[in-house]
């Protein structure tokens, strides 16, 4: 076994040598061994990240996803991003807010805001904003990196979210979530139309083999996604539609599910960097090009749930942003 010396720096890969004394263990287990300045937990979320390679002489390192798989022999290269600050500031960006009582807020986000601070992106956060908005009681709630948080948006992605502004509050609103207990419906506008027009996908999700930045459907693996759509209006020609304005309900809310799933159908969202591989029909280009839209044109327009506390059943409905409502406009004008 490798002796490491002292902790690398922030943000370096680190070579990490599993000897056949700890082959055999969790993989997790046996790096936690083997790097002791790394926690168990902390290469758990690494691994989960896709920072964790083997190396394999006379090939490129294989990224690993399952820390509970078994270890093998070998040299592990292990990325430790830069750190997050702990403690998130306050920042006064104004907020669209839906509804707010003692105990939870509800934001209609816009495109461009992440949910919470991440390497290269620790500032104009929500986080950020809900921390000056409610005040230091938020502070804690749910943990000092993602206060509030219980469930999250893309940053590119716009619509309806809520937090939490009290423990009580938080619980209740996880195990809501965990349940799939919430009513959340998405609006996505798609090159071409899914076929047939109304249906439910049902699939594994799980991250990228090929590309560790990316969710893909998977054959095993991964966790299990729902997403039930319906084509609201076709764009374009009847027979072979150019885009469509799709609804999209979760029964599951995985990471890049509606954006992996459309893409799945041939119907990626309109506008999607990373899921929306080949160049839509000219039409629908021109259009892109004539608003400036550079982002999934995925709105999140419905969140209904009950009151963690005070048992109100609560349902939120906001119509599409002024970027994705001039899309949807010049796609009707084809």
């Amino acid at each position: 076994m490798e002796d490491l010396g002292p902790s690398s720096p922030p943000g370096e890969t680190r070579p990490v040598e599993i000897g056949g004394d700890l082959a055999g263990l969790r993989l997790d287990k046996a790096l936690a061994t083997a790097a002791p300045d790394l926690s168990r937990a902390r290469l758990q979320a690494l691994i989960a990240a896709c920072q964790v390679s083997l190396l394999a002489e006379g090939r490129e390192p294989r990224i690993l996803t399952d820390g509970s798989a078994k270890a093998v022999a070998g040299v592990y290269l292990v990325t430790v991003p830069p750190p997050v600050a702990a403690d998130p500031l306050p920042e006064a960006i104004p907020l669209t807010v839906l509804f707010e009582d003692a105990h939870l807020i509800v934001i209609d986000k816009p495109a461009g805001m992440a949910a919470h601070p991440a390497p290269g992106c620790e500032t104009g956060t929500l986080v950020n904003a809900l921390l000056f908005h409610c005040g230091a009681s938020l502070s804690g709630i749910g943990g000092v990196a993602r206060p509030g948080i219980v469930h999250r948006l893309d940053k590119e992605t716009s619509g309806v979210m809520v937090a939490a502004k009290t423990d009580a509050a938080h619980q209740g609103l996880s195990a809501l979530f965990s349940t799939h207990d919430i009513d959340r419906v998405y609006i996505a506008l798609t090159r071409g139309a899914p076929h047939p027009a109304v249906g439910t996908i049902a699939t594994r999700l799980g991250r990228s083999p090929h590309d560790r930045k990316k969710m893909a459907v998977l054959k095993a693996g991964g966790r299990e996604a729902v997403t039930h759509y319906r084509v609201e209006k076709p764009f374009g020609p009847p027979d072979k539609p150019l885009a469509a304005r799709v609804a999209c309900r979760l029964e599951t809310g995985r990471t890049h599910q509606i954006r992996v799933h459309m893409a799945s159908k041939g119907s990626p969202c309109l506008g999607d960097p990373v899921y929306g591989a080949g160049a839509p029909a000219a039409p629908i280009k021109a259009a892109l090009q004539a608003i400036g839209f550079s982002r999934q044109a995925l709105h999140a327009s419905v969140l209904g749930f009950v009151h963690p506390v005070t048992g109100q059943s609560l349902r939120f409905e906001t119509p599409l942003p002024p970027d994705m409502a001039a899309l949807e406009a010049a796609l009707e004008a084809l």
